[in-house]
């Protein structure tokens, strides 16, 4: 299978959870911007091994339940996103805003977790998601612990686009930030990947591993909230570095 083709695979499905209904071959293959025969190869493939099933007399057809199975299995292998999901809920609870749990995936940061605050207006987001490192909080928190030399290999082989006009895109104004951060202990950003959206964040080393915790939303309401979501963070941070020596 080609990279093209993966691809076209995985979109298959997020179609089908945008849609959340019975499609026909000629809607999937517009959706997904395929010609009707590569189409077909895909869908027939995914019959086959049981992925699709048809629906009706209209030749439609839809995602079993096997994917969603599967999912579920792995999911029960992610030790550290399990643990600390109750963790994660608690802190959405007390902030009410949205929760994310990240870790760096080369010049990204990679959502494991998110937990969306109850609030109208909120932050979204999903698993999955993949958000620039040198804009974003957790990507911020992340990189202000790794040493200077490594900051430099990881940011110097990509380019550092600007999302908005508070997007920091200076080599030496980031390093800069980021020994602040270090000194201070966390991250913030105000507007600097999405208008309008602020974030606290903070990483946390568990088995070697690092990730990344952070806050996110409106920046009127964080701005009225700071302190109280600093402190809600930090206390947060310190329970979960507590569970890297529990066996």
């Amino acid at each position: 299978m080609d990279v093209k083709t993966a691809g076209r695979t995985v979109r298959i499905f997020e179609i089908f959870a945008e849609a959340k209904e019975p499609l026909s071959l000629s809607e999937l293959s517009r959706l997904l911007d395929a010609p009707l025969s590569s189409c077909l190869y895909l869908l027939r493939a995914l019959e086959t091994r049981g992925y699709i099933y048809a629906v009706g007399s209209k030749r439609l057809v839809y995602p079993t339940r096997k994917l969603y199975e599967i999912a579920r299995d792995i999911s029960e292998g992610e030790t550290w996103v399990e643990r600390l999901e109750p963790y994660l809920t608690e802190l959405r609870d007390q902030t009410k805003e949205t929760v994310i749990l990240g870790k760096r995936q080369g010049d990204k940061v990679v959502y494991l977790a998110v937990l969306e605050g109850p609030q109208t207006i909120r932050y979204s987001a999903q698993p999955g998601d993949l958000k620039p490192i040198h804009s974003s909080s957790i990507g911020k928190a992340l990189l202000a612990n790794l040493t200077e030399k490594e900051r430099k290999k990881i940011l110097g082989k990509h380019p550092l686009p600007s999302f908005t006009e508070k997007t920091v895109t200076d080599a030496d104004d980031l390093n800069r930030m980021f020994d602040t951060i270090k000194k201070q202990g966390f991250a913030e950003t105000n507007g600097e990947t999405v208008p309008d959206v602020s974030a606290l964040a903070k990483s946390v080393t568990l088995q070697h591993d690092q990730f990344g915790i952070g806050i996110a939303g409106p920046s009127y309401r964080m701005a009225e909230q700071r302190e109280q979501h600093l402190e809600a963070l930090n206390k947060m941070c310190e329970e979960v570095s507590a569970l890297a020596t529990v066996r």
